[in-house]
This record gives C-alpha cells, sequence and structure tokens, in this order.
C-alpha cells in the first residue's frame, strides 16, 4: 500500500502546501477545520483521486477500528468480550480496564477509537466530496471513487453505531457543523447506511481492480450492506445479498484451514495491505510471543475450551506455549514474521462470513434446513460431524453464534459484533462475572461531551 501511495504522491504535493505548516501526516486531522482537502488541485486528475483514496486505505491499515494492532477492534473487543486474556501493563491506556469490564467514560482506549473512526469518516467524506466537485474526472472513475469512500465511510459507521449504540452521522467536511452534531439512533443509522450503500452499489464493480483485492468491490459492499440489513431485520432482503455473493464464480471456497490467511485465496472478499511487501502483518505482530510471558493478549481459557473435540481450527490455528510452566494459548492465523511475509494480508472479510450470514438470515425466517446446509460447510472442513437436523430457531442460532467464534476469533471484533447482532451478549457473564448488561455499548467518550454536549445523555450505566 506504501508504494502505491509514493508512485502517486507528487500529485498531492499541492494540497499539503495548502496547508501550510501542517503536515502531510496531519492531512486529515479533524481537530482543525481542513476544509481544504476538498481542493480542486487534490482532484484535479483521477490519478490523484486515486493516491487520495489509497491513502484513506493504507490510513486503516496503520491504526484504525478494523487495523490488526492494539488500536483495532479484534484486539479491543476481543479482550472486552471472553476470547482474549489481557496481559497489558495496568497502564496502558485502559486496556485492561476494558478486559475487566469496568471502563469509565475517560477510558483513553474508547476514546482513541472514537476519534481516529471520525477521523476517517472525515478523510472519506473530503474524497467524495472532492470527487463530486471535480470537472476533470470521468463519470466512472467518479462513480468508482464515490462507492469505494462511501463503503469505508459506511463500515466504520456501522462498527460505531454496533459500538456505541446511538452516534451522530455526518456526510459533510464542514466543521463547524460537524463540532454540533446530536446523536442518531441506530435505526435511524442503518436506514442511512442502508440509503448510503445502495446508492453507489451500480457504481461499483464485481471486477477487482487488484488481483490482492486489497479495494472494495461491489461484493464487498453487497455484504456490508446485507449485514446493515441483518441489524434492521431485514432478513430476506439480506437474504438475498448473500445469495449473489456465494453464487458468484469469483469466490471459491477454500477446503485447505492451512490457506486460508494465504493471500491470494479466492475465498477472500477484501484485505489491508501491509506498509512495506515483506512486513508482518500487524495480526503476528500483537500476537507473537513464543518464551517470553506475552505483553498484550492470548487467546482465553474459555475459548480454548469451548470448542469441540477434534475441531480441525483449533489445531491448526491455536498453538499452546509453555511459559514458567503455565500454558498460554496463542493465535496463529497468521504466521510470517518481520521481513519474511511474502503470502499473508490481512483478512477484513472473507466468503466464511457470508456462509454464516446467509445461514443467520435464512434462520430467522425459520428455513433451518436451508441454514443448516451452510453452517455445515464449515463443520466439514474443520472436521466436525453435520448438525443434527430438526433444530429449533433457538438452538441453531446459538451454533451459528458458536461457529462465528470458533471461526473467527482474533478477527474484526467478531464475537463483540456477532453477540450485538444476535442479542447474545450476556453470555459473556458465563466466563466474566463483572459482565452487566449495559455493557453490551460503550461510553461515549467523556472527552466527546465536554466538547460537544449535543452528544448528551451518556449512554446508560455510565
Amino acid at each position: 500500500m506504501k508504494n502505491i501511495i509514493t508512485n502517486r504522491i507528487k500529485s498531492l504535493t499541492v494540497s499539503c502546501m495548502i496547508l501550510s505548516s501542517i503536515s502531510c501526516e496531519k492531512f486529515i486531522d479533524t481537530e482543525l477545520p481542513y476544509n481544504q482537502i476538498g481542493t480542486n488541485e487534490v482532484f484535479s486528475d483521477v490519478s490523484s483521486a486515486n493516491a487520495a483514496l489509497a491513502g484513506l486505505y493504507s490510513e486503516l491499515w496503520s491504526s484504525s477500528i478494523i487495523s490488526g494492532d492494539v488500536t483495532g477492534s479484534a484486539a479491543i473487543l476481543g479482550t472486552y468480550t471472553d476470547d482474549l486474556n489481557c496481559y497489558a501493563p495496568y497502564i496502558q491506556n485502559g486496556l485492561v480496564d476494558l478486559y475487566n469490564n469496568v471502563q469509565i467514560p475517560s477510558n483513553t482506549i474508547v476514546y482513541n477509537l472514537w476519534s481516529k473512526a471520525y477521523k476517517h469518516i472525515y478523510y472519506a467524506n473530503s474524497i467524495i466530496k472532492g470527487v463530486k466537485e471535480s470537472t476533470s474526472i470521468s463519470q466512472p472513475n467518479k462513480d468508482r471513487l464515490i462507492g469505494e469512500a462511501t463503503v469505508l465511510r459506511s463500515l466504520l459507521y456501522y462498527n460505531l453505531s454496533q459500538i456505541f449504540d446511538d452516534i451522530p452521522y455526518t456526510d459533510t467536511t464542514d466543521y463547524i457543523y460537524n463540532s454540533q452534531l446530536k446523536k442518531i439512533s441506530k435505526v435511524q443509522l442503518m436506514a442511512q447506511l442502508e440509503n448510503d450503500l445502495t446508492s453507489v452499489l451500480n457504481g461499483l464493480s464485481d471486477q477487482y481492480a487488484n488481483q490482492e483485492r486489497i479495494y472494495i468491490n461491489r461484493k464487498v459492499a453487497e455484504l456490508l450492506l446485507g449485514k446493515v440489513l441483518l441489524v434492521s431485520e431485514k432478513w430476506n432482503e439480506a437474504e438475498n445479498l448473500f445469495s449473489q455473493i456465494v453464487q458468484s464464480p469469483l469466490y471459491v471456497w477454500e477446503t485447505d484451514l492451512s490457506k486460508v490467511f494465504n493471500k491470494t485465496g479466492k475465498h477472500i472478499l477484501w484485505q489491508l495491505k501491509p506498509a512495506n511487501s515483506t512486513d508482518a502483518t500487524k495480526e503476528y505482530l500483537l500476537y507473537n510471543f513464543t518464551t517470553s510471558l506475552p505483553t498484550t493478549f492470548a487467546l482465553s481459557d474459555a475459548l480454548v475450551n469451548s470448542f469441540e473435540q477434534g475441531d480441525l481450527r483449533k489445531q491448526s490455528w491455536i498453538l499452546p506455549t509453555v511459559i514458567n510452566g503455565k500454558t498460554y494459548f496463542r493465535p496463529m492465523k497468521y504466521r510470517n514474521p518481520v521481513n519474511s511475509n511474502t503470502t499473508e494480508n490481512s483478512v477484513v472479510f472473507r466468503i466464511e462470513e457470508v456462509y454464516l450470514l446467509y445461514a443467520e438470515s435464512l434462520t430467522q425466517q425459520n428455513k433451518i434446513a436451508d441454514a443448516k446446509v451452510f453452517v455445515d460447510k464449515l463443520r466439514q472442513r474443520a472436521g466436525l460431524a453435520p448438525l443434527p437436523s430438526g433444530l429449533s430457531k433457538e438452538n441453531m442460532i446459538n451454533r451459528i453464534a458458536d461457529e462465528f467464534r470458533h471461526e473467527f476469533f482474533a478477527e474484526m471484533g467478531h464475537r463483540f459484533f456477532d453477540l450485538k447482532r444476535l442479542k447474545k451478549m450476556d453470555i459473556i457473564a458465563l466466563s466474566k462475572p463483572s459482565w452487566k448488561s449495559f455493557h453490551n455499548a460503550f461510553p461515549i467518550p467523556e472527552k466527546e461531551l465536554t466538547i460537544n454536549p449535543n452528544l448528551n445523555p451518556q449512554n446508560q450505566g455510565y
């Protein structure tokens, strides 16, 4: 990703000069009114517009709500729920408080999660505005650029709404307006995201712009739209979208567990590319402990013990490591070390998620036998027997939740997002006695409430 930006960086020089003493690193910082980002110079041609969009992709890989490091939802929500034990020092930005479910509105991790997401939303809005106003970019390229930026923005909003419930929405770069935003309900936000995503589908192609699938295509947009529809309980509409993705010849089921995180896999819908060609993924760096004690996270006993006997995912993707006589469990989905990575990117969406979401949409319509087919597909690859026939709707939902956990642990905050969508969050109390029902939403950061009182009231329980 970094190489892509480097090849085009000259086209952004004028834009950084406009911002005077503000560095390119601060190019999209929302703490200042950077309305200049939408200038004609930045979007004078498709090459510079592509560079601006590539910069957003790079930001998302580097440090964001979908980044694979400690700033991302996989780590934060994994330890907040019951999949990751936290071994970070207590003073390290509130991670331990999240792990113990005793967070407070001043928690810096919570604030950073919120503020970075809105920074990236602002970046996306700047791209959309600049492309729309450009007089030199062709309409097909406009549709593609606006479509990709809109999908990225929608993903950020979707994740934020699942974490914080009611949140502010904006599609403008007007700093004064944005500084006074009020929250809208999750119902309203899902309706807005449905409209946003639907409006850009026709401008996106199914074909990928890069063979490594590091850019958004139409099927990624359809997947995200399907997830929005599930939250809105529009089961049949979601089913239709997931069916289209599953039937697409673009995607091929990967039967070998050892190849699921190989970047060339045709089961991958979208992935984030490391900055340099041989960089390790952030996930590898975060969970890499071998002879010394983990300093961030290890898999919880609750997760490890929840696998059925013989589940090949436990054997292939979890490495028991004995240190000082104690066994720690390390995620082993990503395996390539620093300066030796030529086969792994950070996977955001893969077809296995679509299978389970498809099964979920069918189950919600009482099409249990149809749903079973897709759940069994994952179980078969994991070396497990098919689910029994005749399961009730509630039992099938529980089995789908289990499959999500065992397939997607340490990935993209799945445990939190899946339980939240399935209305199963209180199951966390079984392994974390400090869990309370109001913990299914984070508090609005105290700093944000101070800056903008329109964001009140604070979430219940905080």
